[in-house]
């Protein structure tokens, strides 16, 4: 649901809640529905291509605003976060992997403040689970073409310097947290946050257009002045949540990156 459409539908206390997240087909191409949110992925993909192709174009030596503003933040992804995280002899090659990853995480976000669109695309879980899917490719394919298979599992399941039984307890603990649940928790991290805050902005504001427009009750006038200022308080708070979280997982998925190429573990 976005704002928009339940503030014109509110005659009744709102209730919002997950079912509000399942968008209806705006359209069918055979046995595939396509909703809003899969149609945001697809804009914001070609978005950030012609933002950056057009940044890139002029390739001046004193640079415009726009040129400017793309090296800002390629900059930004390559310098602060890949060679810090990987290492200045095997990060560039990784640098177009997390600069699309966080330009695409941080614009499918900032779709949930936008006035019309009013979606965060990672709040449907299936689109930051394929982003951690294809994250826990990339960062094991390395460690393996560094490594080798076997190699690998070595450096993923035993830590430096430990030997003996000890070994049985921490292998199975090693494996579980740094091969299967690495994808989970990059998956719940951002899906769970951005569910949440939009969910929030949701209560309050279809809450303070209820008791501002609807309710007959005698307190309802404050109330919904206190349910309207925590949206627009909340509201700023998403403006840097949805940030931090773009950067989090742009930053975990080079840290992997890191570890997986690693000498030592």
């Amino acid at each position: 649901m976005s704002l928009a459409s339940g503030l014109s539908a509110a005659s009744s206390p709102p209730s919002p809640g997950p079912a509000d997240f399942n968008l209806p087909a705006i359209f069918e191409v055979g046995a595939l529905e396509v909703t809003k949110p899969m149609i945001l992925l697809a804009i914001s993909a070609v978005l950030i291509a012609a933002l950056f192709a057009a940044a890139a174009r002029p390739a001046a030596v004193v640079p415009g605003r726009l040129q400017f503003a793309g090296e800002m933040v390629y900059g930004f992804v390559r310098n602060g976060v890949a060679r810090d995280n990987i290492g200045s002899s095997d990060f560039q090659r990784f640098v177009p992997f997390l600069f699309a990853i966080f330009t695409f995480v941080f614009v499918n976000n900032y779709y949930g403040l936008i006035p019309v669109v009013q979606f965060p695309s990672m709040s449907h879980i299936g689109f930051p689970l394929a982003l951690a899917a294809i994250t826990w490719i990339v960062y094991n394919g390395a460690g393996i073409a560094r490594h080798g298979f076997v190699g690998y599992l070595k450096h993923e399941t035993v830590p430096a310097g430990m030997t003996g039984p000890i070994l049985i307890l921490l292998v199975p603990l090693e494996f579980l947290s740094n091969i299967l649940l690495r994808p989970v928790t990059l998956t719940l991290r951002l899906f769970a946050t951005m569910f949440a805050g939009h969910l929030l902005l949701l209560l309050f504001s279809l809450g303070a257009e209820y008791l501002l427009l609807h309710s007959e009750n005698t307190l309802a006038i404050p109330a919904g002045i206190a349910s309207a200022i925590l949206f627009v308080g909340i509201s700023f708070l998403e403006i840097l949540v949805m940030f931090l979280q773009a950067y989090v997982f742009t930053l975990l998925a080079s840290m992997y990156i890191g570890e997986a190429l690693a000498d030592e573990h």
